[in-house]
């Protein structure tokens, strides 16, 4: 019983005979405890006190759960990330952002963008209000089917800053985390130069024309000058940005909601000048020669001859066209300018005109292709080549691929939400709720903007990129209310904080993906210097967006961004799909309105968009990603996360199973599933690491490969034991580049444990059909049978499981898998049909490295009634049907009288064995009987090259025999003493049996073929006789195979499992 005893100061200390078990401390922070707590616990918890350490009480665990923070996602899990001393950690700040200022309005500033202002109603000149409407549908959908996805995975569960990185991640495994997370990565870097491309356009085009440094010297450089002069101030802005994202990082995230404001005022100015525009167009006229479009600002007026005073005059207009010199006799060199008249129209017509019937239908463009109003009257002549500058033309070729990628950019932004998961009050319901807000608004926004486009202004205004036809104004600008100078300075705010934005966001994510340390040469970027910046993550950052800036073109940057972009969602689609489909436990989001078939959808539409807009660029992303994968797969950093990938595996597993369980496999579909058998020392050292050299050489990575070992004890005390020896096994199984499973198992006995091996390793189909064993060398000096025994009954094993049986002899002289064989043969020995095993394992040999130059021959074995010369010719026939190059050989074999040599080896052994198994002597007396015999053996032996009679300890301790003695077991103990020497004399009359000279016979004559024709051979290959039905018979059996094996280096034995493994046909 427990007693009460008074502690120091006063209050009751419950000594419950055990010392005192702190049993909080595994999960609270703090060590005070309460008396009264502990006695309650122990009075009412006492079933559970001792697995208390390990299985917490739930209060301990809920009250860690409620101090849990969403932490920056850094180079340990987020599970780890809290310090254990709470007195240490400052408190954090709860997290209070709702669902409008956390996730919709940060959504909304990061879908709407450069593209809605600078080229989407150049996107709806070119492609027509239908196909414009489509692809912002088309897009739109991508998105919106990714932002179901999201946020199925992003309210499955508690998840820490980081955003589709981590999701993906998590749900995907860190191989496909770290190329998505990095696809992502590379996609918000060219985003920040995307963005900074759109600001210098803004300001170059609109705001300051005059900065221009580069000046374009004819009319046909214009192109190139204001492509380098991008160059010049994109190189500037990004510096500018660098220093500000890492000086003042904080004034950034505060500045967000004054951009936001910017982009808010510019939209509703657009949709105030449309409904105005529908009674009161505003005024900006356009210039027409013919149907052609001219560059306004290169002129004053819009017409051929101006009044001054009473005179006519030709205009400056006309003096472009035709030259100073024909201005006072009023001819004109150019026949276009000649034949056609100058006319001035609206370029916006207005809501109510009707022109979105005109702007209705596509009309793309060729690259230098002149902006024409179809249905204006013109004659067709040709005009003066000098004069092409003074049209407004198409900068590049277009087509709906094209506008696709160039769009898709303005609708992502969709992340902004998971991205600041950390800070939302209850994000599984934020993160849903304000992202597909978000989406669903930014989607009737594009698409009213198509219509509103379309139906107030002039189809050539909108194919007109720069607005050269309406005085260099931006097009969208034309539109706006109560001035063009409300959208080109909101644009250019909102775009400076947009690409602010990218350039603080990025390097984060890649300190993110650096610090899980799973991409060994990204470590580097997970390091910050002291004031929490992660500098070098920056300036690699700044390094990516510098290559962006240098091409120069927005139209050229938006489809990498589009690429890189696509690939991350279509992982985000991929992700929800596999969870759903596998029906996870863990998989249990709060978000219900999703289902696989909308992901498969979102991903469908993904790749399908990836390779619309740019096939080649599709190609490129995909390349990268797989080159990331497949460098994390071999190079990375093993992480398990009980991501999906696992789980998919595991079902293909399962599915893969259930299909090879129909029936054994098809002769042609065979191929040798091995259990290697291996011995282990008493430091729990693999014995001989050759055989699994050997099976790795055998599989060459292919199938099924189990190595299995036996501990002898018993399970409940040799549990750690045999933890230890499975270790020791894969550790050197990856040494030997052994790709396979292995499997320890405890038993009394070792010939129970190996029974128990070959009848349950393996599961379902994938069961093994191949024993690889060692052979038991030493067995002859071995004193204890068991030796051997354990030996011979393995192979009565295997052969009633009908399996096939390899036992490799001399190991230890087998190659390793560093040499190489550069010549030398595989002798097979063909003596009996077993089901084809030995045709067969010399080609899969080959196919390893180490055996490739080795060449392959066949040696079967005539009688004396047989015709050798039609068997040469029958098996050469057999092996080129069974497409096996070979050499074949017929080795006659003649009748011949039983040698002295065969009947004196007979002899001894019989000797030996009668020996051993008759007499009761003492451990001194025997090892004096053996060794007599042995010596006389020896002096008989036939020399050989190599010695199989290697130095072994047993494979167990000699058993122990425990007798209860009499007095007559004690008497006859005593004759049997005293008649020792005489037994012993006994023995040297014994005449050998006839059934085990016939057997040594046929040993010894195939030993001498065999060493003649393949002593010099790399690898022998040889029929392994079965044991005799007579287990008296076993140690005979024993000396057979060794006769039979005497003299060569290498050799194979191989019995097999009863069934054909070779086949002829195709």
């Amino acid at each position: 019983m427990p007693t009460d005893h008074a502690s120091s100061n006063g209050s009751a200390v419950v000594d419950t005979g055990h010392g005192n078990h702190n049993e909080d401390s595994p999960f609270l922070n703090s060590n005070e405890s309460s008396s009264k707590k502990n006695d309650f616990y122990d009075k009412n918890l006492a079933l559970f006190e001792e697995e208390l350490d390990i299985r917490p009480k739930v209060s301990s665990l809920l009250s860690r759960l409620v101090s849990y923070t969403n932490v920056t996602q850094g180079a340990k899990e987020h599970e780890e990330a809290e310090n254990a001393d709470a007195s240490r950690r400052n408190v954090p700040e709860s997290p209070n952002m709702g669902t409008l200022m956390g996730v919709y309005f940060p959504c909304l500033q990061n879908i709407f963008g450069v593209i809605l202002f600078l080229r989407l109603t150049w996107i709806v000149g070119m492609a027509g209000v239908v196909q414009s409407f489509l692809i912002v549908v088309m897009c739109c959908a991508c998105t919106m089917l990714t932002a179901i996805s999201m946020s199925a995975i992003a309210t499955n569960g508690v998840v820490p800053a980081g955003g589709a990185y981590f999701m993906i991640s998590r749900s995907l495994g860190p191989e496909f985390g770290g190329a998505v997370g990095l696809c992502f990565y590379l996609g918000t870097t060219f985003a920040a130069a995307m963005y900074i491309l759109g600001a210098v356009e803004i300001f170059l085009k609109y705001l300051v024309p005059q900065a221009e440094i580069f000046q374009s010297t004819d009319m046909h450089g214009g192109d190139t000058a204001m492509l380098n002069n991008m160059r010049v101030y994109g190189s500037i802005c990004l510096s500018l940005m660098a220093v500000v994202v890492f000086v003042g990082v904080k004034y950034v995230n505060k500045l967000a909601s004054l951009f936001l404001i910017c982009v808010m005022i510019s939209i509703l100015s657009i949709y105030v000048g449309a409904v105005k525009s529908s009674f009161h167009p505003p005024e900006f006229p356009i210039c027409m020669l013919g149907n052609r479009t001219l560059v306004w600002d290169r002129f004053d007026t819009c017409a051929k001859t101006v009044m001054e005073g009473n005179a006519t005059v030709p205009s400056q207009l006309w003096r472009k066209f035709c030259g100073s010199g024909n201005a006072t006799s009023l001819q004109c060199d150019d026949s276009y300018f000649n034949e056609n008249n100058v006319t001035q129209i609206q370029g916006i017509p207005g809501l109510s005109s009707g022109v979105i019937r005109d702007n209705m239908w596509a009309n793309y463009l060729d690259k230098g292709q002149i902006l024409e109003k179809a249905s204006m009257a013109a004659v067709d002549a040709r005009g003066a080549i000098e004069n092409f500058g003074l049209y407004v033309s198409a900068d590049i070729a277009t087509s709906f691929t094209l506008l696709v990628g160039i769009f898709f950019p303005s609708s992502t932004g969709i992340m902004a939400g998971s991205n600041r998961s950390g800070d939302l009050k209850d994000a599984q319901k934020s993160i849903p709720v304000g992202t597909i807000l978000a989406i669903a608004t930014t989607s009737l926004v594009y698409m009213s903007s198509v219509v509103l486009f379309g139906g107030c202004i002039e189809g050539v205004v909108l194919r007109d990129k720069f607005g050269d036809a309406v005085r260099k104004n931006l097009v969208v600008g034309t539109l706006s209310w109560p001035s063009p100078w409300v959208i080109v300075v909101g644009s250019f705010f909102s775009t400076v904080g947009a690409g602010l934005q990218s350039l603080t966001g990025a390097p984060r994510l890649l300190q993110a993906i650096a610090k899980d340390n799973i991409i060994p040469f990204l470590r580097v970027f997970g390091h910050s210097k002291a004031n929490g910046e992660p500098t070098w993550a920056l300036l690699l950052t700044g390094f990516i967006a510098e290559l962006g800036i240098l091409i120069a073109s927005l139209d050229m940057v938006a489809p990498i961004l589009s690429m890189f972009f696509l690939m991350c969602y279509l992982f985000v689609n991929l992700a929800c799909a596999v969870q759903t489909l596998l029906r996870t436990p863990n998989w249990r989001p709060r978000f219900k309105y999703y289902h696989w078939a909308l992901s498969f959808l979102g991903m469908s539409m993904c790749l399908a968009l990836m390779f619309i807009s740019s096939w080649y660029y599709a190609i490129v992303a995909m390349g990268i990603a797989g080159v990331i994968y497949k460098y994390i797969e071999y190079q990375g950093a093993e992480k398990e996360w009980g991501d999906g990938i696992r789980g998919l595996s595991l079902s293909a597993a399962r599915y893969a199973l259930l299909r090879l369980e129909a029936g054994p496999p098809h002769t042609k579909n065979w191929r040798p599933q091995l259990l290697v058998l291996l011995k282990l020392d008493e430091d729990l050292h693999v014995k001989y690491p050759r055989l699994l050299t050997f099976a790795s050489q055998l599989k060459a990575g292919k199938g099924l490969t189990i190595v299995g070992s036996v501990i002898q004890g018993n399970f409940l005390d040799s549990y750690g034991e045999t933890q230890a020896a499975e270790q020791a096994i894969k550790n050197m199984m990856e040494i030997e580049k052994v790709k396979g499973f292995c499997q320890a198992v405890v038993a009394a006995k070792v010939r129970e444990g190996i029974t128990h091996l070959i009848q349950s390793c393996g599961l379902g189909g994938m069961k093994h059909n191949t024993v690889v064993m060692g052979w038991p060398y030493g067995w002859r000096q071995s004193e204890d049978p068991r030796a051997w025994k354990t030996f011979i009954n393995t192979v009565r094993c295997i052969t009633a499981a009908h399996l096939a049986l390899m036992v490799p002899k001399n190991v230890s002289f087998y190659p390793s898998n560093h040499e190489r064989f550069t010549d030398g043969h595989i002798d097979v020995w063909w003596i009996v049909h077993d089901g084809g095993m030995l045709m067969l394992l010399p080609f899969l040999l080959k196919q390893h490295k180490v055996w490739r130059k080795c060449k392959m021959r066949i040696f079967t074995v005539a009688q004396m009634d047989d015709n050798s010369i039609q068997m040469k010719k029958d098996l050469a026939t057999f092996l080129y049907q069974l497409r096996i190059e070979a050499e074949v050989e017929v080795v006659e074999m003649h009748d011949s009288d039983i040698s002295a040599y065969t009947y004196e080896r007979t002899l001894m052994m019989e000797q030996r064995s009668q020996m051993l198994r008759q007499m009761r002597l003492s451990n001194a007396e025997r090892e004096r009987e053996a060794q007599l015999v042995k010596d006389r053996h020896s002096m008989i032996r036939m020399g050989s090259l190599y010695s199989d009679e290697e130095e072994d300890s047993l494979e167990a301790e000699a058993a122990k025999i425990q007798m209860t003695w009499t007095v007559e077991k004690c008497e006859a103990e005593k004759r049997m003493r005293t008649n020792a020497p005489e037994n012993f004399r006994e023995l040297i009359s014994i005449k050998p049996d006839q059934s085990n000279v016939r057997r040594m016979h046929t040993a010894v004559k195939l030993n001498e073929v065999i060493v003649n024709r393949s002593h010099d051979a790399r690898l022998v290959l040889l029929n392994m006789p079965g044991p005799p039905r007579n287990t008296d018979g076993d140690e005979n059996y024993m000396e057979f195979l060794e006769v039979l094996t005497e003299g060569l280096e290498r050799v194979l034995l191989v019995r097999g499992g009863g069934r054909e493994v070779i086949t002829i046909y195709s």
